[in-house]
């Protein structure tokens, strides 16, 4: 139950990716046959990828590390790119850590940057996106959807107010693609981060969209790879990968939706009966596969555990921040008090979970809190 932090490989995807770790070992950079056959691969990757985003052009995927590294490149890449027109950037109080910390960091280097809150459900309103927008603004990052709460934001709203101020969008959709549907096109984005775990592809492989005509200053500077974007020998097993793991998923997204919306709701209507239990995140505009929850007077620490204990591997937020005892900033920022944060708890589902697996959960989960809320000196006890 913690797909949000990694997911498995689809044995598919494996299947696809073994070739290029033995037999298939050419750099596309090589003009001989194993090299050509390699070039050949990495493209249709890419045009993989690009299908599943809804891009026209297959020339606009830029393969990276992963999110973080396409997070950092869009952000840091546009700011600098873009300086001269401006130095003023709006993103809001919810987005992953990789967002967060590149902004606070351009912020040090001069850059300003606007914070927009978010109401009691995780909700960015588009209005207020478009008053904070003066005319030094040059980017917009907003993410498609919440991976701590589910809630899914109304992106095309935004990149219409974008597309109309001639502001750069940059999105993050790391914890949407492959569970809706995106696309680049209709939702007026000019940069999107996509992470390859996150469809079921291997670790250590992510890619950026990048807006035909958009122009970003690379920090992996080299021998020129990836359009010059993206310096470095590219890692086909992991591109391979990450592109077959794009085109299961464009194949099978309304099915795997509609399956995980039905385990979704049973853990949310079931463990809702439990008193002093609450939602959070917007009920209905949230992704197919997140279940999250606050419990009053106990810890979300003793909830993990205990249901480890029980052979069940849950989260109180992101895997990314979880270094640190301060709870999540998406639900601070959300109107949550300190102590009601602490309390939460993290279900996202995947490909290979199954309805036995939600029995089990919703047998657990009631039985962890009652003996959790029976230490508990802050519990009223009746």
């Amino acid at each position: 139950m913690d797909y949000g932090s990694a997911s498995p490989v689809d044995p598919r995807v494996l299947e696809a990716m073994m070739p290029y770790f033995d037999k298939d070992i050419g750099n596309p950079s090589s003009l001989h046959s194993a090299g050509r056959r390699a070039k050949r691969e990495l493209e249709a990757a890419r045009s993989k990828v690009a299908a599943l985003v809804g891009a026209p052009n297959p020339k606009s995927i830029i393969f990276t590390s992963g999110a973080t590294e396409s997070n950092n490149l869009a952000l840091r890449g546009a700011a600098m790119r873009y300086k001269d027109k401006g130095n003023h950037i709006i993103t809001s109080s919810i987005e992953h850590m990789s967002v967060m910390n590149t902004l606070k960091d351009l912020q040090r280097s001069g850059f300003e940057v606007t914070y927009i809150p978010v109401d009691k459900d995780g909700l960015v309103d588009a209005e207020r996106v478009k008053s904070a927008i003066t005319e030094k603004t040059i980017l917009i990052s907003i993410m498609y959807a919440n991976g701590e709460v589910g809630t899914v934001e109304p992106v095309k709203e935004i990149g219409e107010i974008a597309s109309d101020k001639k502001i750069l969008f940059h999105v993050d959709s790391t914890a949407a693609v492959g569970k809706v549907p995106v696309s680049v096109e209709e939702e007026h984005i000019d940069l999107l981060t996509i992470s390859s775990n996150d469809v079921y592809g291997p670790r250590g492989a992510g890619a950026l969209y990048v807006k035909q005509g958009v122009r970003l200053i690379p920090f992996m500077l080299g021998g020129g790879q990836e359009y010059g974007m993206r310096s470095g020998s590219e890692n086909i097993p992991g591109i391979v990968g990450m592109g077959k793991a794009a085109e299961i998923a464009r194949n099978e997204i309304a099915g795997d939706g509609a399956r995980l919306i039905r385990m979704r709701d049973r853990l949310v209507d079931t463990i809702l009966k439990t008193e002093y239990t609450y939602l959070t995140g917007h009920r209905t505009k949230r992704l197919p596969n997140i279940a999250s929850f606050r419990f009053s007077f106990i810890e979300g620490e003793s909830i993990i555990l205990q249901l480890n204990d029980m052979g069940i591997t849950a989260s109180t937020g992101s895997a990314c921040s979880s270094k640190t005892l301060e709870p999540s900033h998406v639900l601070i920022a959300m109107g949550l008090r300190h102590e009601e944060a602490h309390g939460s708890l993290l279900l996202t589902l995947g490909r290979y979970n199954s309805e036995e697996d939600v029995d089990h959960v919703l047998e657990s989960v009631p039985e962890v809190i009652t003996k959790l809320r029976a230490l508990s000196p802050l519990y009223p006890k009746k």
